[in-house]
């Protein structure tokens, strides 16, 4: 599997992986809504599931030149220096956003999120009773998982393993927050520790369940696409209409926690109208400014797909 590119195709392909990584620092929003705003998600998936035996034995027997465009390696490869250079380099002002602009910051993904389920719904020929199904179930699914309270654990081997599992499905699964899985699993205190600790042991667990998550979900999704592929489409945009639960604007805490500086960031949060938003925080709302940027979002993607449809 291997798709031919020009640079200038290769330079937006690098861009888009840079708003993957900007989105996947935020809890509550998915890099994999972004690659399938921008396009990419099937082909990452497949390139992802392109990583077996098969392969492998293209390696040894062909070499590593036939392996590289076997796996699309050079697709992944800019794909993964993106997201890199992204959270080096403008995941910190997104970080700042959400700390100080949170309202501002979840306006323009509401927006954005909010078109992109119009979006992957334009794409579905012909509704009918299944399909219909498809998306309240993802629409249900999503919502009661980004309504849960987040959990207190031990961080033991099977538990390490199991969360890394989770939460790197979640994280190219449209809708669903890899960071945010982890914080209702109550793993992510733990994980973001075993980081800054350079807890060799821990960091192996978790990403040894990031590998076998994806290499078992990435096949499923593949599937998924070729043998039911309206019926994906419609579980898809069910799961990022779920999620809008998650980047609703105005909330209002009723837990905290501490996050690795010893900061007092947000545990529980519930949704509130942005007219009750003053009254119960004392803060301002920014209603008209949260709803241009609300506007902004949903322009955005709508230009994306004016432009995605001119090109095909």
């Amino acid at each position: 599997m291997n798709t031919k590119r020009t640079m200038q195709q290769y330079l937006a392909l690098f861009f888009k992986g840079m708003m993957m990584g900007a989105a996947d620092v935020v809890p509550g929003v998915s890099g994999g809504t972004v690659a399938f705003i921008t396009g990419i998600y099937e082909e990452l998936i497949n390139t992802i599931k392109s990583f077996n035996l098969g392969s492998l034995k293209v390696l040894f027997a062909e070499g590593p030149k036939a392996f590289w465009q076997q796996v699309n390696g050079t697709f992944l490869l800019v794909l993964l220096a993106g997201i890199i250079t992204s959270i080096a380099t403008i995941a910190s002002a997104v970080i700042f956003l959400l700390a100080n602009y949170p309202i501002h910051l979840w306006s323009f993904f509401f927006g954005l999120i909010l078109a992109s389920v119009w979006l992957v719904m334009s794409h579905i020929e012909k509704w009918d009773l299944n399909l219909i199904s498809s998306f309240v179930l993802g629409s249900l699914v999503a919502y009661l998982v980004t309504s849960l309270a987040p959990v207190s654990v031990e961080p033991t081997a099977l538990m390490v393993f199991v969360s890394g599992a989770i939460a790197i499905c979640a994280m190219i699964l449209p809708g669903i927050s890899g960071s945010f899985i982890l914080l209702l699993l109550g793993m992510y205190a733990h994980i973001l520790a075993a980081v800054k600790g350079v807890d060799l042991q821990l960091i192996g667990l978790f990403l040894l369940g990031c590998v076998v998550g994806i290499m078992s979900f990435s096949r499923m999704l593949s599937w998924m696409f070729s043998h039911h592929r309206q019926m994906t489409l419609a579980l898809l945009a069910g799961f990022m209409l779920g999620s809008l639960n998650k980047v609703w604007p105005w909330k209002y805490t009723l837990a905290y926690t501490l996050n690795r500086h010893g900061e007092q960031v947000p545990l529980q949060q519930e949704n509130i109208l942005p007219w009750h938003f003053e009254s119960m925080t004392g803060s301002p709302s920014y209603l008209i400014l949260a709803g241009a940027l609300m506007l902004l979002g949903i322009a955005i993607i709508v230009v994306m797909e004016r432009f995605q449809a001119a090109k095909g």
